[in-house]
């Protein structure tokens, strides 16, 4: 009985200091090692480009981030621990303590400010479909009735069926794991259409099989932020990453970056998104805010 208590008391101790969330750099400079977390199949943010190797626009980020971490904690030896995380996931990984960092493609919401904290913005995106070119859809209005899948655990779940709900059209919603899942389901003709980002249906439309039977269409719904996550009430580590990404905006590498993965070929096909950079991230580049969607 007393070791039962022992146990339950170090575990609530535990789960405690993560939740005080009182420094992430002291905690990474005591442990000697950082985690950082990664998408598998979030094109071009970051997804795997082989076992174990995660790539992407973000991930570039994070490395910056990991280099200044290096800088400040003095620690160039750092151990760094890559997580692969879900959209259902993500936040209760950040704030048990389990990564420290999630870079990727999460939109940045007043609801999930409760929860964790969000750095600058690093991009914007609305809610779009991805659909064979064949089935003939061009809007949402096409998909009356029709199966639609939706990841679980992302903001288009809650935008898809509020819009349904609205618009009277009677949605079946396919919940699945993670992109490609919903990405195959259209593919294979098991759903009329996939309801996620615009930019990650078009980077996962560059690196399918046959890109060319795909297509991205409809009216954007509800245009919004993409932020890093990081745990709630640490303003050392929020200001170090807030100028990790504003440092890169002001010096033009943030640019250079976002040709490299959304103007260029990429991995593993090399197919271009072709996506130039949108009005809203300009003018985030020209006075950077973490303000996030409603």
């Amino acid at each position: 009985m007393k070791r039962a208590y022992l146990i339950a008391a170090a575990a609530l101790a535990s789960a405690l200091a993560v939740t005080a969330h009182a420094d992430t750099l002291a905690k990474v400079a005591a442990d000697g090692k950082v985690v950082f977390a990664y998408r598998e199949s979030s094109v071009p943010f970051s997804y795997l480009a082989g076992p174990g190797k995660p790539i992407g626009f973000a991930v570039d980020i994070t490395s910056a981030v990991l280099a200044e971490i290096k800088k400040q904690t003095g620690k160039t030896d750092l151990e760094v621990g890559w997580q692969a995380v879900t959209s259902a996931n993500r936040i209760p990984l950040l704030v048990n303590g389990t990564i420290d960092l999630e870079c990727g493609s999460t939109t940045n919401n007043s609801a999930r400010g409760k929860d964790v904290a969000f750095a600058i913005n690093h991009f914007y995106t609305g809610t779009r479909l991805l659909v064979k070119k064949s089935a003939g859809i061009k809007d949402w209005a096409d998909l009356k009735g029709k199966k639609v899948a939706i990841t679980t655990g992302t903001t288009n779940m809650q935008v898809a069926r509020r819009y349904s709900e609205e618009k009277g059209l009677g949605l079946d919603i396919i919940a699945t794991k993670d992109h490609a899942d919903a990405a195959l389901l259209v593919e294979t003709g098991r759903a009329d259409a996939f309801a996620m980002d615009d930019i990650l249906l078009y980077g996962l439309k560059a690196n399918a099989k046959d890109a060319a039977a795909l297509d991205v269409v409809g009216e954007a719904l509800q245009v919004e932020p993409y932020g890093c996550m990081l745990r709630k009430d640490d303003p050392k580590f929020k200001a170090l990453v807030d100028g990790v990404i504003t440092g890169m905006m002001k010096s033009g590498e943030f640019t250079k970056l976002y040709d490299k993965w959304f103007l260029k070929p990429i991995p593993p096909r090399n197919q271009a998104i072709g996506l130039p950079m949108s009005k809203e991230l300009q003018d985030n580049i020209r006075q950077p805010s973490d303000k996030p969607a409603t």
